[in-house]
């Protein structure tokens, strides 16, 4: 494996771990606050973004490349309510996208196909990701700050999410 593919693909791991952890602390405010459908949502998304981490771990392994467990920083974890939750969200999927595609990009120029045809899994991943954040958001925003709505969102967060893909 090429070394800058190999950093790269390390740095993705952590991009990955990071989004998990980051997932699992909007979670815990979520519950905290009542939002039980909020909680579940993220805590499924904590756990999507820790597969997608092993994914790519287990693919550096197959290739002989080496893996770096990353240290990770502490994840926001105080929201002033759920539309800056949901902000938050989107901004971390757009942040990640452009990290696969700066993968891709070096993919590309150092001719490693095999790497980016193992990348374009991430890439409709990423569509539906960004698509989910961007849905759920623009709900929100109807919503405003009725609390009735809030109460509704959360009873169907998951119903709406699952719209959307």
């Amino acid at each position: 494996m090429k070394t800058k593919i190999q950093d790269l693909l390390n740095d993705q791991i952590k991009y990955e771990a990071s989004a998990s952890m980051q997932y699992l602390a909007m979670a815990s405010w979520a519950d905290n606050k009542g939002f039980s459908g909020v909680a579940d949502f993220f805590y499924a998304q904590s756990e999507e973004e820790k597969a997608h981490m092993t994914k790519l771990v287990k693919f550096v392994n197959e290739r002989g490349g080496e893996v770096t467990i990353p240290q990770l920083d502490k994840p926001l974890d105080r929201f002033e309510n759920l539309n800056a939750l949901f902000e938050h969200f989107l901004k971390s999927e757009m942040f990640v996208t452009e990290q696969i595609n700066k993968v891709i990009f070096e993919c590309l120029q150092l001719k490693d196909y095999n790497v980016h045809n193992f990348m374009q899994w991430y890439v409709t991943e990423q569509l539906e990701e960004e698509s989910t954040a961007r849905t759920l958001l623009d709900k929100l925003n109807i919503i405003g700050s009725d609390k009735t709505g809030h109460y509704l969102f959360d009873r169907d967060i998951n119903t709406i999410a699952t719209a959307t893909e």
